[in-house]
């Protein structure tokens, strides 16, 4: 008996820590939707271990909602939905409410159910009255990009900011154009998250005066810069995109943001540029990416990888006396190697027109964007879709993160 409830138990570990390994993969540069897939299928197969133990594997998750971490709570809650019993439910719920980061590992588990399981919890959710509630249904709405209804329009006004900013974001991602009218309001609101959510469904939906929201969302210091930089390049003609972000690079606070925003606008104009960039080892990362957005070309496959600089330290150091704890970002993109690559571009350059945007080395259209979301990397599927998006207000947007085993499915593939 101690050797199967050690299998269970194992089970119920592998299962909480690849949750959190695809939580990650789905924003990661390496990731594509295959190697999505792979992952997705050893958590499932891990979730199947705890559905087979029955009462046992039930248990064993229960006792692990103790450590209030995410992949725990994802892993209960996936077995606590699929019973329906509320007992368990109640338990799930305990542990994550007030708590954002595991309140997403909720979102999470509804996101995995099959839609026909998940509706009645998110309609549930919805008629409980709660903003906390109603902020978990729409999102898992959201997730499964299916319409919760009457109730996204009342949440549009609710005076909770973050069902507010929740709703907005889900009326972008749905393809609402029927409720664009309603979002308008929230483009000089006060909150720095409520605009950018207005500008960004507004942008999606095919609406105007959302542009210079997101540039001033970019300047400032919030924590959607980036995204906003990004969605602010794209509503731009190439031309006034480059002079915006000339402006940005000679802030030095903003040139990584004037990087990312260059990958994103995609015109080979700015290569040059990027070249010089690679030779900065803060944000010779992010200029290679900025790069490959652009060309297409994997640095790595192509052997166009260079050493880590001599003396360059990025992420938290083993030094006790260090307080900078933070992350590398760039941590899983390759070293560029300037020199290589210039010689790829002066071989490649007659094969791209300035004034153009690209993406993954060809033009924007349609066609190219839906074979962007099939076989690209995780940031390049979602900026694909993005710019799919923007093409055909009213569609909705595709779900990159969605597990990779449903996105293959809805895709055409495995």
């Amino acid at each position: 008996m101690a050797v199967i409830i050690d299998i269970i138990s194992q089970h119920a570990e592998e299962a909480a820590f690849l949750w959190l390994l695809r939580d990650a993969a789905v924003q990661q540069p390496h990731f594509d939707l295959c190697d999505l897939a792979q992952l997705d299928e050893r958590v499932e197969a891990h979730l199947d271990g705890l559905r087979i133990a029955g009462e046992p594997g039930w248990q064993i998750c229960r006792e692990a909602l103790a450590l209030e971490e995410a992949g725990e709570v994802f892993a209960a809650a996936v077995l606590a939905f699929e019973s329906g019993i509320e007992e368990r439910l109640e338990q799930v719920f305990a542990v994550a409410a007030g708590k954002d980061e595991l309140s997403r590992a909720i979102i999470s588990a509804l996101g995995w159910l099959e839609w026909g399981q998940a509706e009645k919890y998110v309609q549930g959710l919805l008629e409980v009255g709660e903003p906390a509630a109603s902020r978990l249904g729409i999102a898992a709405a959201a997730a499964h990009r299916q319409d919760p209804g009457r109730p996204l329009a009342a949440c549009l006004v609710n005076d909770e900011l973050l069902l507010r900013c929740r709703a907005l974001r889900t009326v972008g991602e749905l393809g609402r154009v029927d409720l664009l009218f309603h979002i308008a309001g929230n483009l000089a609101a006060d909150d720095p998250d409520l605009r950018f959510h207005a500008a960004r469904s507004t942008m999606l939906l095919g609406g105007e005066g959302a542009v210079p929201v997101m540039q001033g969302i970019a300047e400032g210091d919030s924590e959607q810069s980036e995204q906003a930089c990004a969605m602010a390049v794209r509503g731009m003609p190439p031309a006034e995109a480059h002079d915006w972000l000339k402006s940005l690079a000679g802030n030095k606070g903003r040139q990584r943001l004037a990087v990312t925003g260059t990958g994103i606008l995609g015109d080979p104009a700015a290569i040059p540029w990027l070249l010089q960039i690679m030779e900065i080892p803060e944000l010779a990362r992010p200029a290679g990416e900025a790069f490959s957005m652009i060309t297409g070309v994997d640095l790595a496959y192509a052997d166009l990888e260079g050493e880590w600089p001599e003396g360059f330290s990025a992420g938290p150091t083993e030094e006790p006396e260090d307080e900078d704890v933070a992350m590398d970002p760039d941590e899983d993109l390759p070293w560029p190697a300037p020199e290589l690559i210039a010689r790829w571009w002066d071989a490649h350059k007659g094969e791209f027109v300035s004034g153009v945007r690209y993406l993954v080395g060809k033009p924007i259209n349609r066609e190219h964007l839906q074979q962007v979301v099939r076989t690209g990397f995780q940031r390049q599927r979602a900026a694909a879709a993005i710019e799919l998006a923007l093409l055909q207000p009213g569609q909705p947007l595709f779900e990159v993160r969605a597990p990779g085993f449903r996105q293959q499915k809805l895709l055409g593939g495995k």
